[in-house]
C-alpha cells in the first residue's frame, strides 16, 4: 500500500443524491492518500437507523495510506463533510449528506472525547463491516476478530448492492 498508516473510511449519504455524494467524496479522499489513489468498495443501501421516515442510506468503504495524524485526518473528514452541506443541528442518526467515519487507523486503539478507533460499534453494523470485508477481508478490527467473519455473522438483513 505505500508509505503512511492504512486507514479505512466509512462513507454514508441519504440526502442530495446520495450516490453522488458518495462519489464526490471518494475524489476528495484521494487527496488525503499519500499515494494519491484510494481503494473503494461497492455502494450499499441500507435501512436507515435512527428516527423514522428517512431514505435508505448509501454507505461504502475506502482505504488508503495516509500520511496525516489521526485527528489531522478526523478534522479533515469533517472538512469534506462541511464543503458538502453536512449539518450537526439535527437529531442522533438523523438525515445528512454525508458522513465520513475514521474506522480504523492503522492497528490504532484511540479513545480520546472526539476520537474513538476502532469506531465504536462498527462491528455491529452490516452497512459498515460489509463494504469493510469486500477491502480487506483478512483484516484484524482491534479487539473484535477478523473482518469477514465479523461481517458474515451479521449477514445481509436491510442491506442490498446499490442499484
Amino acid at each position: 500500500m505505500g508509505a503512511g498508516t492504512r486507514c479505512f473510511i466509512g462513507l454514508g449519504s441519504n440526502l442530495a443524491d446520495p450516490y453522488a455524494q458518495l462519489q464526490a467524496a471518494f475524489g476528495r479522499l484521494e487527496a488525503l492518500s499519500a499515494s494519491g489513489s484510494i481503494r473503494r468498495s461497492s455502494i450499499y443501501r441500507s435501512a436507515p437507523m435512527g428516527p423514522a421516515g428517512q431514505a435508505d442510506y448509501c454507505n461504502a468503504a475506502a482505504e488508503f495510506p495516509c500520511l496525516l495524524s489521526a485527528q489531522a485526518l478526523l478534522e479533515q473528514l469533517r472538512g469534506i463533510e462541511d464543503a458538502a452541506g453536512r449539518r450537526r443541528d439535527g437529531p442522533r442518526w438523523g438525515a445528512r449528506i454525508l458522513d465520513l467515519d475514521l474506522l480504523l487507523y492503522g492497528q490504532q486503539q484511540i479513545s480520546q472525547a472526539r476520537l474513538q478507533v476502532p469506531h465504536p460499534h462498527m462491528s455491529e453494523r452490516n452497512f459498515v463491516m460489509r463494504p469493510l470485508a469486500e477491502l480487506a477481508p483478512d483484516l484484524q478490527i482491534p479487539d473484535h476478530g477478523r473482518c469477514a467473519e465479523l461481517a458474515d455473522a451479521l449477514g445481509w438483513q436491510g442491506l442490498a448492492l446499490w442499484s
